[in-house]
């Protein structure tokens, strides 16, 4: 899709846009984290402080950065980079107590990736365990939900950032700027919504017009959204921000069964 002649870049808006972020913490420094995907594949961690850590996968290995943020009790937000994959950024939702993890891999596709009518930036979903494989973890599995739908909302990131969301369906979301570099500006998205335990989702959207993908972490208990966008700037370069916001419910609009959205 073509970018209209005054449509921002991602980072004419990324700054600022962690404002009413949580904070990092450092309470998995000198800690080993071990991450079994539901494909088999298994993530070694070793964070050395609070923006440092070895990690392993398979037969490759490195030294490389992550953040961490406590989400919810128990809940550990956490992002990482590769420098050796410089189009990929991985964000793990890892309940320490019940030993459950949803894994996100965004990914900015190569030019021989792109795909006609579909978003740059992709997104790969898999569940997980911490430690033994063997021994099965508590709480509820984390999955696809339809518990947003007609769900709207005004998210604050900062003084100069404000969107509305709208929850359409379980493959799309609308959103438009209310107060920010974005003001005016609005569009229809692709997205997927994860329930991770109650009160707790996962949502994540991908853009069309500008390459840029997000992933979202919404602990409706406390009204706010801890997250990160992954995209492409104005000159090319791939970047990896944080972002967060207070939540305020606006409405919530319900459907018959007969003819609810997708």
């Amino acid at each position: 899709m073509d970018k209209p002649a005054d449509w921002k870049d991602y980072d004419d808006f990324a700054t600022g846009i962690d404002t009413n972020r949580l904070p990092n913490t450092d309470a998995l420094a000198g800690q080993e984290l071990i991450v079994t995907l539901s494909s088999g594949q298994v993530l070694t961690y070793q964070f050395e402080d609070q923006e440092s850590m070895a990690w392993k996968d398979g037969d490759s290995s490195g030294k490389d950065w992550y953040e961490a943020v406590v989400v919810a009790p128990d809940v550990y937000f956490i992002d990482t980079l590769c420098t050796s994959q410089p189009r990929d950024a991985r964000t793990l939702i890892v309940n320490t107590d019940t030993r459950r993890v949803l894994s996100i891999l965004s990914h900015v596709r190569e030019d021989e990736e792109k795909v006609e009518g579909e978003p740059l930036v992709t997104q790969l979903f898999e569940t997980g365990v911490v430690g033994d494989p063997a021994q099965p973890p508590n709480g509820l599995l984390p999955a696809p939900t339809r518990d947003l739908i007609g769900l709207r909302t005004f998210n604050r990131y900062s003084p100069n950032h404000l969107y509305e969301h709208v929850y359409l369906s379980s493959q799309r979301y609308c959103w438009q700027c209310l107060v920010g570099e974005q003001r005016g500006h609005g569009d229809v998205d692709l997205a997927t919504t994860y329930k991770f335990d109650e009160q707790l989702y996962l949502f994540t959207f991908r853009e069309f017009i500008i390459p840029v993908a997000s992933v979202f972490f919404y602990n409706f208990d406390e009204m706010r959204s801890t997250g990160k966008f992954l995209g492409v700037t104005g000159d090319g370069k791939i970047e990896n921000n944080p972002a967060g916001a207070t939540i305020h419910m606006a409405s919530m609009t319900f459907y018959d069964k007969e003819w609810a959205p997708v």
